[in-house]
């Protein structure tokens, strides 16, 4: 039985990482991520592919479970590592694992789920109706998801261990889902209480900084109005600006520090060491320094 924070009790705090797995091309081009074109000046800009990781009160808990190399690289991106391996450099092995939030069903975000067989795995009601129903009718709308992997949440389902939430879910002391749609139906971000305050795991309700920065949705998107709706209500959840991290920004990268010997898990529980950019010119030099 999960237990609950009473009233007045202060939320227990969680130690909050992300695991980079996969990163698109290189010379992804801007025009890729934005609804309305901007001018970067002909600058690259990459998604990087992450899940993240919070541990405490005797829990291990994975928000996305990332993608099988075979996807990954068949939809045209650099497939890095299994997920499973930040577990490891973090002490865990999969079995450890107590929850997977699904933030949402899409390829990049719903695999390995047989890896996980002590999981309880949270994904919105609508979220499941929306890519096993007769929205899926639609090549257009069936391209973000892979069937494969959502037969194994089915799966799972079918193996009592799949728990759909709605509206506003605590899944555990300090761990808050809060559903905001837009760019997929039930999609979810995480509000996860840290040592340094409350942390929101904005997947793909933020792509980059640059997308809340411009209020240009990136444009696979379901509902334009929850998506940028969602932008705001990210903010209002977050306890400040530094406390935001997106879904597939690369700058997350250079803000959070490594891991030591896994240079590839990045430590969001002390503040970032540089500053997230809040307008166009601080966003232009972050992708000039990057680059």
């Amino acid at each position: 039985m999960q237990q609950h924070a009473h009233a007045g009790e202060a939320a227990p705090n969680y130690r909050l990482y992300a695991v980079h797995y996969a990163s698109s091309q290189p010379d992804r081009a801007a025009d890729h991520n934005f609804i309305a074109r901007v001018d970067f000046h002909d600058m690259p800009m990459p998604l990087d592919f992450f899940v993240w990781v919070a541990i405490g009160v005797g829990r291990v808990i994975l928000i996305d479970s990332g993608a099988e190399e075979h996807i990954c690289t068949a939809r045209g991106h650099n497939y890095l590592r299994c997920p499973s391996e930040g577990l490891a450099a973090l002490g865990h092995t999969p079995e450890d694992v107590t929850d997977v939030i699904v933030t949402h069903m899409h390829w990049d975000h719903l695999g390995h789920l047989a890896k996980f067989p002590n999981a309880r795995i949270h994904v919105h009601k609508s979220e499941m109706s929306h890519a096993t129903g007769c929205a899926m009718c639609h090549a257009q709308l069936r391209r973000p998801y892979d069937v494969t992997q959502v037969c194994s949440l089915i799966v799972a389902l079918y193996g009592g261990r799949v728990c759909f939430t709605e509206s506003t879910a605590e899944i555990a002391p300090g761990i808050r889902l809060h559903h905001v749609g837009g760019h997929a139906p039930g999609l979810q971000v995480a509000q996860v209480q840290t040592g340094r305050g409350k942390v929101v795991v904005a997947s793909d309700a933020m792509h980059y900084f640059a997308n809340s920065v411009l209020t240009n949705p990136y444009p696979i998107v379901i509902n334009v109005q929850e998506y940028l709706d969602g932008l705001v209500l990210v903010e209002k959840l977050a306890d400040g600006p530094d406390h935001v991290i997106p879904g597939h920004d690369p700058l997350v990268r250079t803000m959070y520090p490594q891991l030591e010997g896994a240079p590839y898990v990045f430590d969001l529980n002390a503040p970032p060491r540089a500053a997230r950019p809040l307008d166009l010119p601080a966003l232009l030099e972050a992708f000039r320094l990057r680059s």
